[in-house]
């Protein structure tokens, strides 16, 4: 069930009605009818797969329990890992046995022995990796005594399968979502109106950017071998817009739907093409997680090897990276995306520029030269990167790259019957980054309420639901991080 499809417009109209209408006066049956609402959301898309939510819930909210009772450190550390193998371990089971298994056999190819093992061609479940990795913050913060373990089952239930951010985040921690879920919550006329409008621009930013980047994208990427390397540049850029369009536009939708039920959810992207150093960028990329890798896995790495200075600094953001990669997916692809983003922190880690913020200046509309030079090259680093994110092997990616040092860089970029559509993708995209550029101080690229007079804000967003219908690809086009 797509935020962007008629079926989701259905169901959270149906379920927003009795939500605050029939159940508003009662917190206890409301938050029983978010969790059943959660549970059905999930459920359309196979609900086979509900049962691994629910495990996952009864297994760590138990153990919650138990890790703030018992006094014993030895126990505690056996419960936590209990629950890191649990997660884990569906997540290797999933998400990586087939990859793992390849791997081997390939090895054993190359080594000239013979190997009978299979794939298992699992189904990877909806949005494990999102709700693992709340079980997970969840279980750590109790034992690192930041939160204490709730004894309201529906609570966490709702926590981990909280459904407006269930399939692609943001990856909420336990102690922004659960006192919210525990609270009673109030019907904000200016909140909802303003949640309308972030969801508006989500569905903008997806069904008019995104969906006609995919279709150059694709194009491109899928015949890369016989276009000029004018063409493969511009193939890298429409990525980088369609992965932020797409995954910026559901978390919009996502936190929108959320408001609209009364909670606040953490923010996923900050504007990151406007940062002016890779370190920047990655502190407002995909924010829910590379905060909750910067806590779990970067933090204890970097104390445990702070005493070999800018080595063991290397070595952490390089293990932090590596393990950024694998979580987007089971292919080397992602270990080498992960391994080069790493890469690119070595240099302002020597130069001593690592923890150095660059700040725009102020009463500025627009930036400076140097603060322009900065997100540019920024932002050229990140779009060349991704190209290794989005081919399937290595090996493309190194014939991606050996393709565009050529003298055809420098010709007119190629697009078979689609020169037409690559024009209005670019004026969008345009529109995009002004919006967002003038809006960056906001909390979305739609927060114009106080825009007067009103007849403008709303041909605003006439003209947004215009272009929506008219320039939107057709279908119902799956969000990039789905697969994740």
């Amino acid at each position: 069930m797509l935020f962007n499809s008629l079926e989701f417009l259905g169901f959270f109209s149906l379920f927003f009605f009795i939500y605050w209408l029939v159940f508003k006066k009662n917190l206890k049956v409301q938050n029983l009818f978010l969790l059943l609402g959660s549970y059905a959301f999930y459920a359309w898309w196979d609900w086979r797969f509900l049962s691994l939510i629910i495990g996952s819930s009864i297994l760590n909210y138990s153990l919650g329990i138990q890790i703030q009772k018992s006094n014993n450190n030895k126990i505690k550390r056996w419960l936590v890992g209990l629950s890191i193998f649990q997660g884990i371990g569906l997540l290797v089971l999933y998400k990586y046995a087939d990859f793992f298994i390849v791997s081997f056999v390939d090895l054993s190819k190359a080594l000239g022995l013979n190997s009978n093992l299979h794939t298992l061609n699992l189904i990877l479940p909806l949005g494990i990796s999102f709700y693992t990795f709340r079980t997970l913050s969840y279980i750590l913060d109790i034992y690192k005594n930041k939160i204490k373990a709730t004894t309201n089952w529906v609570a966490f239930f709702s926590y981990v399968a909280f459904f407006p951010s269930l399939i692609s985040g943001p990856i909420d921690r336990a102690s922004t979502l659960i006192p919210q879920i525990e609270k009673k919550r109030h019907f904000d006329p200016m909140q909802m109106s303003d949640a309308m409008r972030q969801i508006l621009w989500g569905l903008f930013k997806k069904m008019v950017i995104a969906d006609n980047c995919a279709a150059l994208t694709n194009q491109i990427f899928d015949n890369y071998l016989t276009y000029p390397a004018s063409s493969l540049v511009l193939g890298a850029f429409f990525f980088t817009i369609q992965v932020y369009a797409d995954f910026s536009g559901y978390s919009d939708m996502a936190i929108g739907v959320a408001r609209l039920l009364g909670f606040n959810v953490s923010k996923n992207f900050n504007y990151p093409f406007f940062s002016q150093t890779i370190a920047e960028f990655w502190q407002k990329w995909h924010i829910s997680l590379t905060s909750w890798m910067t806590d779990y896995v970067f933090a204890p790495l970097n104390i445990a090897l702070r005493d070999y200075g800018n080595l063991g600094l290397i070595l952490a953001i390089l293990l932090n990276f590596l393990a950024v990669g694998i979580w987007h997916g089971a292919n080397w692809t992602f270990l080498f995306y992960g391994f080069i983003q790493a890469c690119l922190f070595v240099p302002m880690i020597l130069r001593g520029t690592l923890f150095k913020k660059k700040k725009f200046q102020k009463d500025r509309t627009w930036p400076t030269f140097g603060e322009f030079r900065n997100m540019l090259s920024t932002f050229v680093l990140i779009m060349f990167t991704n190209v290794i994110f989005r081919v399937e092997k290595v090996s493309q990616a190194f014939e991606y790259f050996k393709r565009i040092i050529s003298s055809t860089l420098f010709s007119i970029p190629e697009i078979t019957n689609n020169r037409t559509n690559a024009i209005i993708a670019l004026i969008f995209i345009a529109i995009l980054l002004i919006v967002e550029w003038l809006q960056r101080n906001r909390e979305h690229g739609l927060e114009i309420s106080k825009i007067k007079p009103v007849f403008l804000r709303f041909s605003i967003y006439y003209a947004l639901i215009f272009c929506i219908i008219y320039f939107g690809a057709s279908g119902n086009n799956q969000f990039i991080y789905f697969k994740f």
